[in-house]
Protein backbone atom coordinates (compact mmCIF):
# COMPACT_ATOMS: atom_id res chain seq x y z
CA UNK A 1 0.00 0.00 0.00
CA UNK A 2 1.34 3.44 -0.96
CA UNK A 3 1.46 6.14 1.72
CA UNK A 4 -1.96 7.78 2.06
CA UNK A 5 -2.10 11.40 3.22
CA UNK A 6 -5.17 12.51 5.17
CA UNK A 7 -5.98 16.04 6.40
CA UNK A 8 -8.84 16.73 8.81
CA UNK A 9 -10.25 20.27 8.78
CA UNK A 10 -12.51 22.27 11.10
CA UNK A 11 -12.69 25.98 11.85
CA UNK A 12 -10.05 26.65 14.51
CA UNK A 13 -8.22 23.30 14.61
CA UNK A 14 -8.57 22.99 18.38
CA UNK A 15 -11.60 20.69 18.84
CA UNK A 16 -12.94 18.54 16.02
CA UNK A 17 -10.09 18.20 13.54
CA UNK A 18 -7.38 17.43 16.12
CA UNK A 19 -9.78 14.92 17.67
CA UNK A 20 -10.19 13.29 14.25
CA UNK A 21 -6.42 13.30 13.77
CA UNK A 22 -5.92 11.62 17.15
CA UNK A 23 -8.68 9.06 16.65
CA UNK A 24 -7.44 8.10 13.18
CA UNK A 25 -3.82 7.94 14.36
CA UNK A 26 -4.83 5.59 17.18
CA UNK A 27 -6.75 3.39 14.73
CA UNK A 28 -3.87 3.00 12.28
CA UNK A 29 -1.43 2.46 15.16
CA UNK A 30 -3.58 -0.40 16.46
CA UNK A 31 -3.64 -1.87 12.93
CA UNK A 32 0.16 -1.48 12.68
CA UNK A 33 -0.16 0.67 9.55
CA UNK A 34 1.41 3.93 10.77
CA UNK A 35 4.11 3.77 8.08
CA UNK A 36 1.44 3.76 5.38
CA UNK A 37 -0.24 7.00 6.43
CA UNK A 38 0.51 10.66 6.95
CA UNK A 39 -2.12 12.38 9.07
CA UNK A 40 -2.56 16.03 9.95
CA UNK A 41 -5.25 18.51 10.88
CA UNK A 42 -5.83 22.18 10.12
CA UNK A 43 -8.33 24.98 10.54
CA UNK A 44 -9.92 27.38 8.10
CA UNK A 45 -9.11 30.33 10.39
CA UNK A 46 -5.80 31.34 11.98
CA UNK A 47 -7.16 32.48 15.36
CA UNK A 48 -5.65 29.58 17.32
CA UNK A 49 -2.51 28.96 15.27
CA UNK A 50 0.23 27.33 17.35
CA UNK A 51 -2.07 26.61 20.29
CA UNK A 52 -2.80 23.25 21.84
CA UNK A 53 -6.19 21.60 21.42
CA UNK A 54 -9.03 22.67 23.68
CA UNK A 55 -8.48 21.17 27.15
CA UNK A 56 -11.96 19.58 27.05
CA UNK A 57 -11.12 17.81 23.78
CA UNK A 58 -7.83 16.60 25.26
CA UNK A 59 -9.54 15.26 28.40
CA UNK A 60 -12.41 13.55 26.55
CA UNK A 61 -9.97 11.90 24.13
CA UNK A 62 -7.64 10.87 26.95
CA UNK A 63 -10.49 8.90 28.58
CA UNK A 64 -10.62 6.82 25.38
CA UNK A 65 -6.88 6.28 25.19
CA UNK A 66 -6.27 8.97 22.58
CA UNK A 67 -3.45 11.47 23.05
CA UNK A 68 -3.96 14.94 21.54
CA UNK A 69 -1.31 16.71 23.62
CA UNK A 70 1.28 17.10 20.84
CA UNK A 71 -1.13 18.54 18.25
CA UNK A 72 -0.84 22.27 17.60
CA UNK A 73 -3.35 24.29 15.60
CA UNK A 74 -2.47 25.49 12.15
CA UNK A 75 -4.36 27.09 9.32
CA UNK A 76 -4.80 25.23 6.05
CA UNK A 77 -2.53 26.50 3.27
CA UNK A 78 -2.98 26.33 -0.50
CA UNK A 79 -0.35 23.61 -0.94
CA UNK A 80 -2.37 21.25 1.31
CA UNK A 81 -4.87 20.66 -1.50
CA UNK A 82 -2.23 19.16 -3.79
CA UNK A 83 -0.31 17.38 -1.07
CA UNK A 84 -3.07 15.45 0.72
CA UNK A 85 -5.10 12.63 -0.81
CA UNK A 86 -8.10 13.30 1.44
CA UNK A 87 -9.15 16.70 2.80
CA UNK A 88 -11.98 15.90 5.21
CA UNK A 89 -14.14 18.66 6.61
CA UNK A 90 -16.24 18.60 9.75
CA UNK A 91 -19.17 20.72 8.54
CA UNK A 92 -20.80 22.61 5.68
CA UNK A 93 -19.37 25.99 6.65
CA UNK A 94 -15.82 24.68 6.42
CA UNK A 95 -16.67 22.78 3.23
CA UNK A 96 -17.87 26.00 1.61
CA UNK A 97 -14.81 27.91 2.81
CA UNK A 98 -12.45 25.31 1.37
CA UNK A 99 -14.27 25.10 -1.95
CA UNK A 100 -13.75 28.86 -2.38
CA UNK A 101 -9.98 28.44 -2.23
CA UNK A 102 -9.47 24.90 -3.56
CA UNK A 103 -8.07 24.60 -7.09
CA UNK A 104 -10.45 22.85 -9.49
CA UNK A 105 -8.15 19.86 -9.96
CA UNK A 106 -8.29 19.04 -6.23
CA UNK A 107 -11.97 19.64 -5.45
CA UNK A 108 -12.70 15.90 -5.43
CA UNK A 109 -10.42 15.52 -2.39
CA UNK A 110 -12.56 17.86 -0.25
CA UNK A 111 -15.22 15.69 1.38
CA UNK A 112 -17.40 15.60 4.45
CA UNK A 113 -15.75 13.37 7.05
CA UNK A 114 -19.10 12.09 8.34
CA UNK A 115 -19.89 10.70 4.87
CA UNK A 116 -17.64 7.80 5.96
CA UNK A 117 -19.82 7.00 8.98
CA UNK A 118 -21.91 4.08 7.74
CA UNK A 119 -24.92 4.58 10.00
CA UNK A 120 -25.23 8.36 9.84
CA UNK A 121 -27.31 10.57 7.61
CA UNK A 122 -26.02 13.87 9.01
CA UNK A 123 -22.95 15.42 7.42
CA UNK A 124 -21.94 17.94 10.09
CA UNK A 125 -19.86 17.14 13.15
CA UNK A 126 -21.24 19.75 15.59
CA UNK A 127 -18.76 22.22 17.04
CA UNK A 128 -18.54 21.49 20.79
CA UNK A 129 -16.58 24.65 21.63
CA UNK A 130 -19.45 26.60 23.21
CA UNK A 131 -21.11 23.57 24.81
CA UNK A 132 -20.41 21.33 27.74
CA UNK A 133 -18.43 18.13 28.19
CA UNK A 134 -21.18 16.01 26.60
CA UNK A 135 -20.63 17.83 23.30
CA UNK A 136 -17.04 16.57 23.22
CA UNK A 137 -18.20 13.03 23.95
CA UNK A 138 -20.72 13.24 21.12
CA UNK A 139 -18.03 14.51 18.76
CA UNK A 140 -15.80 11.58 19.72
CA UNK A 141 -18.61 9.11 19.02
CA UNK A 142 -19.20 10.58 15.56
CA UNK A 143 -15.51 10.80 14.74
CA UNK A 144 -14.76 7.24 15.86
CA UNK A 145 -17.54 5.95 13.60
CA UNK A 146 -16.38 7.99 10.59
CA UNK A 147 -12.72 7.08 11.21
CA UNK A 148 -13.52 3.39 11.03
CA UNK A 149 -15.43 3.88 7.77
CA UNK A 150 -12.61 5.96 6.30
CA UNK A 151 -10.01 3.41 7.35
CA UNK A 152 -12.02 0.55 5.82
CA UNK A 153 -12.47 2.44 2.54
CA UNK A 154 -8.81 3.42 2.28
CA UNK A 155 -7.50 -0.05 3.04
CA UNK A 156 -9.93 -1.65 0.57
CA UNK A 157 -9.16 0.79 -2.26
CA UNK A 158 -5.43 1.17 -1.76
CA UNK A 159 -4.54 -2.50 -1.32
CA UNK A 160 -6.09 -3.32 -4.71
CA UNK A 161 -3.62 -1.08 -6.53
Amino acid sequence: MNKVKVLFVCMGNICRSPTAEGVFRKLITEQKLVDHFEIDSAGTIADHQGKASDHRAIEAAKKRGINLSAIRARQIVSTDFGYFDYVLVMDSENYQNLMLSCPDEHRNKVQYFLDYAANRTERNVPDPYFGGVQGFENVLDLIEEAALGLYTKIVASHTRQ
